[in-house]
């Protein structure tokens, strides 16, 4: 299994929240529903995506704007418009104190009227969502494919689905937000440019053996002297060829590599801490416990607590 294919395998939707709105200048919707990852397309119109730690970014007709992170962001016809409602429940047609805010025109849809000049699309995975934090820290804040750029399938296949209301639609809904996800995500993971570290290796066959072995097995007692001979190269040839390519020799890379898995299966499984630090190649709790503050600057029974309790900060 390659490195992109291991990190894309757990996106799973589980009862994402779809929407459609349907608006005219000024508006401003401001998203505040602590999900993980959304995804916003506009199928009429141009918008600005304005999130916590990144400049305003405009989306038109046909773009596809990724935000990563449960902070709330804003989308607006304007950078400058104040949020006039707030999207915080599954249902878009209410405010967060429950009174209306727009008139509901279709399943999934609201808007004052139909033939609004702006039609929004947003779809967001659910906190039970399979996002795992491996996939959201190599993510920017917004990440934007233009029309041209979105992969097929892209916001179209979306726009299909979104506005049905048919047996298990749900599911559907899930699917498709999944395999546009994924499709996504590989397309700009091929940028030039644009590729995480660890999928920098591709084109040097020692690195990319290097990054299948510590990916396939990352609790094994790895040594530099380990990966070297399993690569077949001196310890020296793959440290430089290893920093190269990925940015960080290849044991910071194996112990960012454990946190991050630890940090998922804190937050998806139920075992126990000791059992999670076995399972990423720590010897015991003490060990992941240092390592995971020093690097995420909490411990791992306060990052459980925290990522499946929102109100834990």
């Amino acid at each position: 299994m390659d490195a992109l294919t291991d990190l894309l395998d757990g996106v799973r939707a589980r009862g994402a929240l779809f929407g459609q709105a349907v608006l005219e200048p000024p508006w401003a919707l401001r998203f505040a529903t602590g999900a993980p990852l959304t995804l916003t397309t506009m199928l009429r119109g141009e918008a600005w995506v304005v999130a916590a730690d990144a400049a305003p970014v405009r989306i038109g007709a046909g773009d596809l704007a990724i935000v990563a992170g449960a902070a709330p962001h804003v989308v607006a016809d304007d950078p400058a418009t104040p949020p006039g409602h707030e999207v915080s429940t599954p249902d878009y047609c209410r405010r967060a104190d429950g009174t209306e805010a727009r008139i509901a025109l279709d399943v999934r849809t609201c808007g004052e009227r139909a033939d609004g000049s702006a039609l929004l699309l947003s779809a967001a995975y659910d906190r039970a969502g399979g996002i795992s934090e491996r996939l959201l820290r190599w993510l920017p804040p917004v990440l934007v494919l233009r029309a041209g750029e979105c992969p097929d399938p892209g916001p179209a296949l979306l726009a299909d689905q979104v506005d049905r209301d048919l047996p298990g639609q749900q599911v559907v809904l899930d699917r498709v937000l999944d395999l546009v996800l994924v499709s996504a995500l590989r397309s700009w993971f091929d940028r030039a440019g644009t590729r995480p570290p660890w999928y920098r290796g591709a084109g040097d066959p020692v690195v990319d053996e290097a990054l299948r072995l510590l990916h396939a097995d990352p609790a094994r007692p790895w040594t530099v002297a380990a990966l070297a001979g399993a690569t077949g190269v001196s310890r020296a040839a793959l440290a430089r060829r290893f920093a190269e390519r990925v940015g960080t020799p290849p044991m910071t890379y194996l112990g960012d590599w454990r946190i991050a898995l630890a940090a998922d299966l804190l937050r998806e499984s139920d075992d126990t801490v000791d059992a999670v630090a076995r399972k990423v190649g720590y010897a015991d709790v003490f060990s992941l416990s240092t390592a995971f503050k020093r690097r995420r600057g909490t411990t791992p029974t306060q990052h459980r607590a925290s990522a499946r309790d929102p109100l834990v900060r």
